[in-house]
């Protein structure tokens, strides 16, 4: 890649790979219990960080795994290599990922003397039966605790929960939907539970031992969620994510705008001039490629015009405000109607999307229904 291409570049995530534990359900890149390798880890990701140009910033974002999971000198170490490397622009989005257990003040203190500005906290659920069953550390107690801890010093919070969990009930999914509210964040996500090929749950499912609830009642349960969190001031701006004014998560509005962003630690991927590079997913194998001074890099695409359109136009669908149809030809080359003409007529008749000369998007009933959107568009 060229180093012309990066110009656009404003936006950078850093992975870091380490968890107490892997939960059942989690298939992203990481170790649990490999403390031993955070040393490396460490001197890796700054090697791999020398190469990068000195870019100006408007998100930095550090995700898992559990970055909070590190000790508050770890912690320090990470931040001292990134933030000495780029320019963190005035308004610059500075997000870390965090769990609720171990989530010390003496951690919270290094975040904030970084200049740490929003936190995304894994609570998950507020039911200790959900948590248990999703194999998270912490209780809903430790969630409290977590929330006063960050909201002294950093009062620009997240929650992220999880619903449809095997064995939980709309009244219990109502019930951490008002506790979460009670917290007063400044943004919410909320997810499906998805069973990701590979992962511990997967195999569950394949023998029987894990059964998914009925789609009637996940329905339910997401439709709870979209009457009740704009109701308490959260508008929904993602298919997943609602927000109080002011708060959207700019990081995550650079990908889905298709806008370029790069990225570092293992299994990170970067996107950039229509460009997708995927550092090597299994950490002891980036850590070994960095160390021997070779390129983390494990694959790259060069997207097509028309697929790099179409990603594009999936990823805008996701986001309540649509499509804008003259960005999107702008940025692509292509009209939307071009690429949707026979794909979505069944979607329009059935109300699940709504366009006009200017827009193209998912109505409130076509939010359910977003999955079967993409598989057409695609």
């Amino acid at each position: 890649m060229n180093s012309s291409d990066r110009n656009d570049v404003r936006s950078v995530y850093i992975h870091v790979p380490f968890c107490k534990h892997r939960c059942g359900y989690c298939d992203f890149t990481l170790v649990a219990d490999r403390d031993d390798l955070i040393s490396e880890y460490l001197r890796a990701l700054d090697i791999e960080l020398g190469r990068a140009p000195n870019y100006a910033l408007d998100t930095l974002f550090f995700g898992g795994g559990t970055p909070t999971h590190l000790s508050p000198d770890q912690l320090a170490q990470l931040f001292e290599s990134v933030v000495t490397r780029f320019t963190l622009n005035d308004e610059c989005e500075f997000s870390v990922e965090a769990n609720p257990d171990g989530l010390t003040r003496e951690k919270i203190d290094v975040l904030h003397e970084y200049g740490v500005n929003r936190i995304s906290l894994g609570v998950q659920s507020f039911d200790q039966s959900a948590l248990s069953f999703l194999e998270r550390d912490h209780t809903p107690g430790d969630v409290l605790q977590a929330v006063e801890v960050v909201r002294n010093r950093i009062p620009n919070f997240s929650l992220d929960l999880i619903f449809a969990v095997p064995g939980q009930s709309l009244v219990d999914w109502h019930a951490s939907l008002d506790a979460a509210i009670a917290l007063s964040p400044t943004h919410l996500s909320t997810y499906g539970l998805t069973i990701e090929k590979g992962t511990a749950f997967w195999s569950r499912q394949r023998k029987g031992n894990l059964h998914r609830l009925p789609d009637e009642l996940e329905r339910d349960m997401y439709a709870a969620a979209i009457e009740r969190l704009p109701a308490a001031g959260f508008t929904q701006y993602e298919i997943s994510n609602f927000a109080r004014a002011g708060f959207n998560c700019r990081h995550n509005e650079v990908y889905w705008s298709g806008l370029s962003y790069d990225a570092f630690g293992p299994g990170a991927a970067c996107f950039i001039s229509g460009r997708r590079e995927t550092n090597h997913r299994s950490v002891t194998g980036w850590l070994k490629r960095v160390l021997a001074g070779k390129s983390p890099i494990g694959d790259s695409e060069q997207l097509a015009p028309e697929d790099h359109a179409r990603e594009l136009l999936v990823l805008g669908l996701r986001r309540t405000a649509g499509v804008d149809k003259p960005r999107f030809l702008k940025l692509t080359g292509y009209t939307v109607d071009a690429l949707t003409r026979g794909r979505i007529d069944s979607h329009l008749a059935a109300k699940h999307v709504v366009e006009s000369e200017s827009m193209l998007r998912l109505t409130r009933a076509g939010r359910f229904f977003a999955d079967a959107v993409v598989v057409d568009l695609l």
